[in-house]
């Protein structure tokens, strides 16, 4: 008797544990491209994967919608999109369950503070957290990547960067467009010299980190000039990662 049960126990476990899955956040320093799409799909191991894009940043924009679907062309997904400017008599189900019938959620660039502060009143920040704990891969860039993370630099307030809270999803800061506004590096720096923001990942538009379980897990790039870099303090100095990145196509 002692062995069944304990042959039970086992059988029971093992079954958990392959029901467990990773949870993945791919985030990238800029705009959505068709590749970055393409491999936020083959991340769900799903031969059609059904792939939502979230433009709350850029309020709805159609043309952002547009543009979307046009990258999608070619694409084997499902393409989606959940959008916030909505009302009760054109929507029927909630964010959490339009959400949690997706394999990938991609978020798009824009105004992070006005997306966040829209996701809060709507509980689509909760919907999205425990989307990623089940399971559905989370992406995005600029905006959509900034929002993961505990905080970062921003331009969505007037006159200059400042830092923004995020969901804390991953727990580090963040910097996206690395390279490309040339205020946005030094910046990064002195707020992590200053304590304002802890020790974190930044990247170039064209290159991204993907995390496994809140952990980098590897760096791609679309080039060999775009990278991602770990920023961190040590003895009141910055010290500036360079990641090695894998080209993807």
């Amino acid at each position: 008797m002692k062995k069944i049960a304990l042959i039970v126990l086992i059988v029971f476990f093992s079954n958990v544990n392959a029901q467990k899955k990773d949870k993945k956040i791919f985030v990238y320093g800029g705009e959505i491209t068709k590749e970055f799409v393409k491999y936020t799909a083959e991340l769900t191991g799903k031969e059609k994967p059904k792939v939502c894009f979230l433009p709350s940043a850029a309020a709805d924009s159609v043309w952002y919608i547009n543009y979307w679907y046009e990258l999608c062309s070619g694409l084997d997904i499902e393409p989606k999109v959940m959008e916030v400017w909505v009302s009760s008599s054109s929507q029927k189900k909630s964010f959490e369950e339009i959400l949690m019938q997706m394999d990938a959620i991609i978020v798009g660039g824009g105004n992070t503070l006005n997306m966040l502060a829209i996701w809060k009143a709507q509980n689509i920040d909760s919907a999205l957290k425990k989307a990623y704990d089940s399971g559905i891969i989370l992406a995005g860039g600029s905006a959509g990547s900034l929002c993961w993370f505990e905080g970062g630099t921003t331009d969505s307030r007037p006159k200059e960067l400042s830092i923004v809270d995020g969901l804390g999803f991953l727990k580090f800061s963040h910097c996206p467009h690395y390279s490309f506004e040339k205020s946005r590096r030094p910046l990064y720096h002195e707020n992590i010299l200053n304590n304002k923001l802890s020790n974190g990942y930044a990247c170039d538009d064209m290159a991204g980190i993907l995390f496994v379980n809140g952990e980098r897990n590897k760096s791609v790039s679309l080039n060999k000039n775009s990278n991602s870099y770990y920023v961190y303090q040590k003895d009141g100095k910055i010290i500036e990662e360079k990641l090695e990145s894998e080209i993807i196509e």
